[in-house]
């Protein structure tokens, strides 16, 4: 008696069951995207929209098309806040990232008072910000500040450190390097311990040394890792509002002054709600495109799967 082949027919889910499967994803994500649209897509669409009018005392607005794009370009403040960000993030970023790097290195061998190190890097992190600020007011008063202390020790005299133009923007690039550097620690010390040691006595077996082995194998693999950190560190040094508020309120001059402080002002002490939203829109633009060059460009290329 020959063997018979049974096949069995396919099955095939109800049409319905499938509606009833995609009913329950949309159902399931529509609390996030209530809350998406209602706390970020809408806010952002009736800001644009604002950037367009004015509004009278009277609570009346009146359109004025593109006058308030054409004032901020001929605003002096506006290219001096956008100039002072760029050094801002070109001192902060490229700094937090390497530093919090070198410290989840440090961190993540097995060696005594680990713990301890990690929490005293990570420390700064969980500090408020009015905390900090006034910590560093302590650091930067002239003649009584910890700085001044120190240089009197060798015969130099006190330095009004953020009441100088030369040297307030230096002054924050530090502290918030001090601040973030170890947040975005924890970070890199999550993906470290994701890497799988035989990568490592491979690369020692092959006689690659600690630097090569970094260089050619640890690193690259931390580029997910670096990719969402310089983000959230872009976003960091385009949002510092409470520390300047605290400690120079953008002076001395405007030589400490950010766009987002900048929104800050136009808002709240002079009144202009148009003009800031002119300028959020802008600072939006910039965010965004810098963005989806880095998730449109760099992701592509930095993934190992």
């Amino acid at each position: 008696m020959s063997d018979r082949v049974i096949i069995s027919p396919v099955v095939r889910k109800p049409r319905s069951h499938a509606w009833w499967n995609a009913v329950n994803a949309w159902l399931l994500l529509l609390p996030a995207a209530v809350l998406l649209v209602a706390f970020t897509h809408y806010p952002i669409l009736t800001t644009m929209r604002h950037s367009f009018f004015i509004t009278r005392r009277n609570g009346t607005e009146v359109f004025v098309g593109l006058d308030s794009y054409r004032s901020m370009a001929a605003d002096p403040i506006f290219w001096r806040a956008l100039v002072n960000n760029f050094w801002f993030a070109l001192g902060t970023i490229p700094t937090s990232i390497a530093l919090a790097l070198l410290m989840a290195m440090w961190v993540n061998r097995n060696m005594r008072g680990r713990g301890f190190l990690r929490l005293a890097y990570f420390t700064p992190t969980v500090l408020p910000m009015i905390a900090v600020a006034n910590i560093w007011l302590f650091f930067y008063t002239p003649d009584y500040g910890l700085l001044d202390q120190l240089r009197g020790l060798f015969g130099f005299g006190g330095w009004n450190w953020l009441g100088d133009p030369s040297s307030v923007m230096g002054c924050l690039i530090v502290m918030v390097i001090w601040k973030e550097a170890g947040f975005f620690m924890i970070f890199y010390l999550a993906a470290l311990q994701q890497l799988s040691p035989d990568l490592e006595e491979a690369a020692a077996m092959e006689g690659a040394s600690r630097w090569y082995t970094f260089r050619r194998i640890t690193f690259p693999l931390l580029m997910p890792t670096t990719l969402f950190v310089a983000i959230n560190a872009v976003i960091n040094s385009f949002k510092l509002v409470d520390h300047l508020v605290i400690m120079t309120k953008g002076g001395p001059n405007n030589a400490s002054t950010l766009l987002l402080y900048y929104i800050y002002e136009v808002a709240f002490t002079f009144q202009d709600s148009a003009y800031a939203a002119t300028l959020t829109v802008v600072l939006l633009v910039l965010l965004s495109t810098i963005a989806l060059i880095k998730f449109g460009y760099l992701d592509r290329r930095i993934h190992y799967q």
